[in-house]
């Protein structure tokens, strides 16, 4: 699952970035913790060129109280043994708590990492993923609804991103599953209500495995009160190793006839 992120980028980045404007923009607030029932900004296909804030818990309209489902499975009731090679089908299309919403509400959740752990030890052993080559921000994958609280009359606008199959990087630490993270050529697609079903399940599909990486964090996080960028700071090594190698040669003329080149490489590893 995926039931913290991160949003640190400031809200005009996050405006280029998506080319959008905020409708509110008094709402957006830096969060090093998005936890459940706290808003966040999202992209919807109802305005794809505005930026909204919607509540991290998702409560189909037809609830009769309200719920905090965090996310949606793109296989359904399908992959129970939640196997990484699995190519079925998309089962979330006929689930109906979201076979609604993936027809007619879809949704970009802004982020710029996410927080996961291991399957047994969940958050009690943390750790930031995020996209290498600075990727951020980037779009989860989201379904959205809209609900009412007849107690109240309060409309309640909240979201659910959407899981799959674990990349090399979440089995790695030990999880089983991995948000949906679409590629810029893939956001519009995603908001486009007229894309068929199929392409938009399609669409749903792990990030690979060679763009993403991680690294421990403090179980700090673990509290959804705690806030602050001390959070996100290593406590140990990346999960895949990262190298950035540079070539140094230098020349030197010895006496008064053609000099040997003299070659030195020195391997800087930025770890």
């Amino acid at each position: 699952m995926c039931g913290r992120y991160v949003t640190i980028s400031k809200i005009k980045e996050v405006e280029k970035r998506f080319g959008v404007t905020a409708g509110s923009p008094g709402q957006y607030r830096i969060n090093t913790n998005v936890s459940a029932g706290q808003s966040s900004p999202v992209i919807t296909d109802a305005a794809p060129d505005q930026l909204d804030f919607f509540t991290f818990g998702f409560t189909p309209f037809w609830a009769k109280k309200r719920m905090y489902v965090l996310n949606a499975r793109s296989e359904g009731d399908h992959n129970k043994d939640d196997d990484p090679a699995f190519i079925g089908a998309k089962g979330i299309i006929s689930k109906p708590m979201f076979r609604k919403s993936i027809r007619s509400k879809r949704c970009l959740v802004i982020a710029d990492a996410f927080i996961e752990g291991p399957k047994v030890e969940k958050l009690s052993k943390p750790y930031c993923v995020y996209l290498k080559e600075e990727q951020r921000p980037f779009a989860f994958a989201g379904i959205w609804d809209e609900w009412a609280d007849t107690s109240t009359g309060e409309i309640v606008h909240s979201f659910a991103i959407i899981t799959t199959t674990a990349n090399r990087v979440l089995r790695t630490l030990g999880h089983h599953r991995s948000p949906v993270i679409l590629d810029r050529a893939e956001e519009s697609m995603w908001l486009d209500r007229d894309l068929p079903l199929a392409e938009a399940t399609n669409l749903l599909r792990s990030y690979p495995d060679d763009g993403m990486n991680a690294y421990p964090i403090s179980a700090d996080i673990k509290n959804a009160r705690n806030h602050g960028l001390e959070l996100l700071r290593p406590v140990g090594e990346r999960v895949i190793p990262e190298f950035t190698y540079e070539l140094h040669q230098s020349l030197q003329l010895e006496g008064m006839g053609a000099a040997p080149a003299r070659q030195r490489r020195l391997f800087d590893d930025e770890k």
